[in-house]
C-alpha cells in the first residue's frame, strides 16, 4: 500500500516542454482524488527546464523534507550543442541572435578545453533565463521583459566531462557528457564552452540521466506513473496519521529511557569519580 501522507519518492523521465511544476500538479491531483482530500504536499527534488527531459524526482508528504538531501546529488546530463551561434536563453527558448565562425574548432582543441578549462571547480554565471533571484524576482522574468539582468558567478564542480559525438567538420554539433554538482546551469555551460573554443554555442537538446542514485532506467514515464498510482491501494489520511502519532510516542518513550540512563550513568560516574570516605578512629 502507498503512503503519501507518511512519504513517497516518484521517480520518473520528464516528458519535453513539460515543465517540472505540472509534473508535481499532474501527480499531486492524482493523489488528492484517491486520498479524497485536499491536504497532499507534493514536491520536485531539482527543476528540469521544459526544454529537458530525463531524471526527476517527486516527493510526497512528509517526504518533501528530503528534497535538499535529495537534489544535492550528483547529477549526469546528456548534452547537445550546436556550435557558432548563440540565443539569449543559451537553449531553443528563443532565436539565435548572433553567429559566429566554427571552421578553426576541431576535436583536438574540444578535448583539451574541456578537459583545461571544464574539470573540476569552475566559476559559472547562471543564465539571465533562469530562477536565479535578482532583487527578489526571478530572473527569467526580468530577462523575458528585456530588462538587463546581472547574476554573480556561483562556483560549481564539473567531476566528469565527454565528447559522446562530433558533427565536424561536417557540422558544428556536439554532444557530450556532464557529471556535475547541484546548481550547475548546462545551458550556460555551452555558452562558456562556446567563447572558449572562440566562437559561440548553445544547447539544442538535454537529457538528465542521473540524480543521485537514481538513474533513468529506473524512471517511469508519467503516464506509467499515473497507470500504477491510478492501480494501487492507500493508506488513508486518518490511518496515516494515527500510525505516525503512535510511532511519535514509541519513540518519546525510547528516547526518555535513553535519557534516564544516560543519567543514571552519569550519576554512577560522578560516584566512582569520588575520593574515598576517610574512616575516623576511636582510641
Amino acid at each position: 500500500m502507498l503512503n503519501p501522507i507518511e512519504g513517497e519518492i516518484f521517480c520518473i523521465d520528464k516528458p519535453l516542454t513539460m515543465t517540472s511544476f505540472t509534473a508535481v500538479k499532474k501527480v499531486r491531483a492524482v493523489l488528492r482524488t484517491h486520498l479524497r482530500t485536499r491536504q497532499v504536499k507534493v514536491g520536485h527534488a531539482g527543476t528540469l527546464d521544459p526544454l529537458a527531459t530525463g531524471v526527476l524526482l517527486l516527493c510526497t508528504g512528509h517526504a518533501t523534507k528530503r528534497i535538499d538531501e535529495l537534489q544535492a546529488g550528483v547529477k549526469e546530463y546528456i548534452a547537445d550543442l550546436r556550435l557558432g551561434a548563440t540565443t539569449p536563453s543559451f537553449d531553443l527558448e528563443t532565436e539565435v541572435d548572433a553567429t559566429y565562425e566554427w571552421q578553426h574548432i576541431d576535436r583536438p582543441l574540444i578535448d583539451r578545453v574541456l578537459q583545461e578549462q571544464f574539470t573540476g571547480s569552475i566559476e559559472q554565471v547562471p543564465p539571465s533565463f533562469s530562477a536565479c533571484k535578482v532583487d527578489g524576482k526571478p530572473a527569467y522574468k526580468l530577462a523575458r521583459k528585456g530588462q538587463d539582468v546581472e547574476i554573480r558567478p556561483k562556483t560549481l564542480v564539473i567531476d566528469e566531462i565527454e565528447v559522446l559525438q562530433c558533427g565536424l567538420p561536417a557540422e558544428p554539433t556536439l554532444q557530450i557528457r556532464v557529471v556535475c554538482s547541484k546548481g550547475t546551469y548546462i545551458r550556460a555551460l555551452a555558452r562558456d564552452i562556446g567563447v572558449a573554443l572562440g566562437s559561440g554555442a548553445h544547447l539544442t537538446a538535454l537529457r538528465r540521466t542521473r540524480v543521485g542514485d537514481v538513474t533513468i532506467d529506473k524512471c517511469l514515464t508519467l503516464e506509467q506513473l499515473v497507470e500504477k498510482l491510478d492501480a494501487e491501494t492507500y493508506v488513508s489520511p486518518e490511518q496515516a496519521a494515527a500510525e505516525r502519532l503512535e510511532r511519535e510516542r514509541i519513540e518519546n518513550r525510547e528516547r526518555a529511557a535513553r535519557q534516564k540512563a544516560a543519567r543514571a550513568a552519569r550519576k554512577q560516574e560522578k560516584k566512582c569519580d569520588l575520593p574515598p570516605k576517610r574512616i575516623s578512629q576511636i582510641k
